[in-house]
């Protein structure tokens, strides 16, 4: 069995945001960069499991982006991908990342595509769904759950108000959320291991991005905190009316 997961890389959490080029720019000075975490604890993870119980499972890391990206990718190589592979372009947008993803997949034949619901940074959740239509394959989103039986793949995802669970068969697309696996931290073998281990760069096939970025805009400072007295209640119930509503 062959599985593919797609790594994104995302700025860490508690990172600065700025931009730049009159805010059309990211602002990557001084910015740590980490795997996008619905990839790596979701995604990655479940692959690892899969070929744990199976170790003829084939698993192939992907992600579309520049040598800046080797470091995140050999990090997850670390977790326990077997290669790597880079198209080696700017991640325009989600349709030419996906795009470039199907290209890959077209070629390789993959039993299970993992993506993470959503990169952390632009939470588009569209990667899945694109790559699914792309290659004629179904797809289930927001997976919470994932087990195989020979060729048959039983999928639970979160709806609104329950739980769904899906039968389908491989070859499948799955985008991945909480539940799915638990985090892991990857070992110093693992981590010697992920120095030898290919990353191949391929150069992207000539697609056309869909959209593009007209600017970036902050969310507005939060107000103070007002205080008021006890005593004050009709001051409290005007404010409830007039400016708590606004917020």
């Amino acid at each position: 069995m062959k599985i593919l997961v797609c790594i994104s890389k995302t700025p860490d959490t508690t990172a600065r945001i700025a931009f730049t080029d009159n805010n059309t720019q990211f602002d990557e000075n001084g910015v740590q960069w980490i795997i996008n975490p619905y990839d790596e604890w979701y995604s990655l993870v479940r692959a690892i499991e899969l070929k744990e119980k199976d170790p003829t499972t084939i698993i192939h890391l992907i992600t579309v982006g520049g040598p800046d990206c080797d470091p995140v990718i050999r990090k997850a190589l670390a977790l326990g991908g077997d290669e790597a592979i880079r198209v080696n372009a700017p991640a325009k947008d989600s349709y030419y990342v996906a795009a470039q993803i199907a290209e890959i997949a077209r070629q390789e034949k993959y039993d299970i595509i993992f993506t993470g619901k959503e990169a952390i940074d632009f939470n588009g959740s569209a990667i899945g769904g694109m790559v699914a239509e792309l290659t004629d394959t179904p797809y289930i989103s927001l997976a919470t759950k994932f087990e195989l039986t020979g060729n048959t793949a039983l999928i639970s995802r979160e709806i609104e108000g329950g739980e769904e669970i899906d039968e389908v068969s491989i070859p499948v697309v799955v985008s991945c959320q909480k539940g799915m696996a638990e985090q892991r931290i990857p070992n110093m073998r693992g981590i010697m291991a992920a120095r030898t281990k290919p990353l191949k760069v391929v150069e992207p096939t000539a697609i056309d991005a869909l959209t593009s970025i007209l600017s970036f805009e902050l969310p507005p400072a939060k107000a103070g905190v007002k205080l008021v007295s006890p005593d004050n209640v009709a001051e409290l119930v005007r404010l409830l009316h007039e400016e708590a509503k606004a917020i």
